[in-house]
């Protein structure tokens, strides 16, 4: 075992346990053994990488507070680390900051294994934690018939949140499995989606990826990657999530639409 020992706690969505990782990464150049807590299928990620020597579940909080560590790092509002900062800055950034860590980190994810397909995959996440995040259904309808026309092979992504989708499309990969969804980006080309866990997993996984934020603030929720575009509106009122109006401008789909083929084009 190492010379030091660090436990870790942070209960969040996929997203929020994403942008802690590069937390991870800074513990573990400074040869920590790190224990994680936090949902368990997405802290195992971190497992995976070589960034967590134990990741668990965060019903374990109570047993770990009673055993010996060189550090404990516990995000929450009533642990020592608060999980969002009170000033727009990104999370990463604000949580290396505070624990006094270097700022340098890997853009990618070293599970990141891309495999060339033997055609172009597009696949689209229309959902998200939260419906207030998601623009209308018509407009990643419409970003599908315009990729098809590129010759992209187009797919849409489900999760236990977009079973809907089943009901609505013969093109949907549905999947509970988080590892089974990272292995099913290897072979994506371009990912569009909202704010959602998924999405920052596309971005951090090198996906070439097209997204969403509406009511919520790419400052501080941006995702960790270097091949992503954030598609924005820009209206004084946002970012405003949680407290979204009932109008939700900043999701109008034909707005979003154009910002999405200027994007799309100065990329080529």
């Amino acid at each position: 075992m190492k010379n030091h020992k660090v436990l870790l706690y942070r209960r969040g969505g996929l997203g929020d346990t994403l942008l802690t990782f590069p937390l991870l990464e800074a513990l573990k150049r400074e040869d920590y053994y790190i224990v994680y807590l936090g949902q368990e299928e997405y802290v195992r990620l971190a497992k995976l990488c070589g960034w967590a020597d134990e990741a668990l579940s965060s019903e374990y909080l109570s047993y770990f507070m009673n055993e010996p560590f060189d550090r404990k790092i516990i995000i929450s509002m009533e642990g020592n680390l608060e999980p969002f900062p009170r000033e727009r800055i990104w999370l990463p950034q604000y949580y290396l900051e505070k624990l006094g860590l270097p700022k340098k980190f890997s853009p990618i994810l070293p599970i990141a294994q891309r495999e060339l397909p033997r055609k172009k995959i597009a696949l689209i996440h229309p959902g998200s934690g939260s419906p207030k995040k998601n623009p209308p259904m018509e407009l990643f309808e419409r970003i599908e018939a315009f990729l098809k026309t590129w010759e992209y092979e187009v797919f849409y992504l489900a999760g236990e949140a977009e079973q809907w989708l089943l009901s609505q499309k013969k093109n949907v990969l549905f999947s509970k499995d988080l590892l089974e969804v990272t292995k099913i980006f290897r072979l994506v080309d371009i990912y569009v989606g909202n704010d959602s866990g998924i999405s920052h997993l596309a971005s951090y996984l090198g996906v070439s990826s097209y997204l969403f934020y509406g009511p919520t603030d790419e400052v501080v929720f941006k995702p960790i990657g270097t091949n992503y575009r954030i598609l924005t509106l820009p209206l004084p009122c946002r970012p405003c999530f949680p407290e979204t109006c009932e109008s939700r401008s900043c999701l109008d789909g034909e707005l979003l639409w154009e910002v999405f083929l200027k994007n799309f084009t100065q990329a080529l």
